[in-house]
């Protein structure tokens, strides 16, 4: 464990990790239908986390954080529990950050936990618009240079990351087994990756077909197995949120709970800047009754 003190440290209260379908801009539509207190608290598609950071002062207990990717995961685990160690070594890319770097960096694949924990910060806040993406044969990240610099992190996110992670368990794991811990008084907050969007009449080409954080993909199987799940943690008196896109399959699989639509504005960017467009998204929040 890293020796800072952090006992007047104050909590993080953002994401240190920017994920592709982060949840930062729509808190206000999710946070009014989570609890105040809760017991544990359960996220097994953890991304970025920003949910989490935003209801951190309502857990009485534990913090459950889970994730299928095991570089977010280690990335994680290592901002908990090795910051002086990792530290340095984001200084170093920091002091060589250029586009050639980037690419440099993005070909190694180390094994010491924490060179692959510095190298995926790096990789995800220089990345074209901070997308982690995977070769499904190799699983080597593949996503472009985002035409950005790396900032590292200022001093006082170190401490106040630490505090606030000191709650947290963090596991490299599939949701069904993360799900399978949750106890009666416990919340739970899902944000499984969105499936693809279909509108052509045959419904074989998707036209948002990004549903790939991991070399596995989640499928519509996948949500299905999440609908009967998270029927199973109301019947055991588990609260539950879900973040989705609002679509007749999500609506289907998920008639026994409270679904709140909304439209969302997202920008949908290309590796070009000036490529930005304005996109609007049916999104839905799911409360588990």
């Amino acid at each position: 464990m890293t020796a800072l003190h952090t006992t007047t440290a104050p909590l993080a209260t953002k994401p240190f990790i920017r994920w592709a379908g982060g949840k930062t801009k729509l808190l206000p539509r999710i946070l009014p239908f989570i609890p105040s207190r809760f017991a544990s608290y359960h996220e097994p598609f953890l991304g970025g986390g920003a949910v989490f950071f935003a209801v951190q002062d309502r857990i009485d207990g534990r913090a459950n954080l889970a994730d299928l990717n095991p570089h977010l995961v280690n990335a994680w685990m290592a901002m908990r529990d090795n910051q002086n160690e990792l530290r340095p070594l984001l200084d170093a890319h920091k002091a060589r950050d250029s586009k050639e770097y980037f690419y440099e960096v993005r070909a190694q694949a180390p094994t010491d936990p924490l060179e692959s924990a510095s190298r995926f910060l790096y990789l995800n806040a220089t990345s074209w618009n901070h997308l982690w993406r995977e070769n499904s044969k190799t699983g080597a990240m593949n996503a472009p240079w985002g035409d950005r610099s790396f900032k590292g992190f200022s001093d006082d996110t170190y401490p106040a990351l630490e505090r606030t992670l000191a709650i947290a368990d963090i596991r490299t794991e599939d949701f069904r087994l993360a799900l399978s811990r949750p106890r009666p008084g416990d919340f739970v907050y899902l944000d499984p990756p969105y499936l693809p969007i279909f509108t052509n009449s045959d419904e074989k080409e998707p036209t948002a077909k990004f549903n790939k954080y991991n070399a596995k993909t989640f499928e519509l199987p996948d949500l299905i197995d999440l609908a009967a799940i998270c029927r199973g943690l109301s019947e055991r008196g588990v609260s539950w949120v879900m973040s989705n896109r609002d679509t007749k399959a999500v609506r289907e699989l998920f008639d026994f709970a409270d679904i709140v639509g909304f439209t969302a504005h997202r920008s949908v960017a290309a590796q070009s800047k000036r490529e930005v467009e304005a996109h609007r998204s049916p999104e839905a929040v799911v409360i588990g009754r």
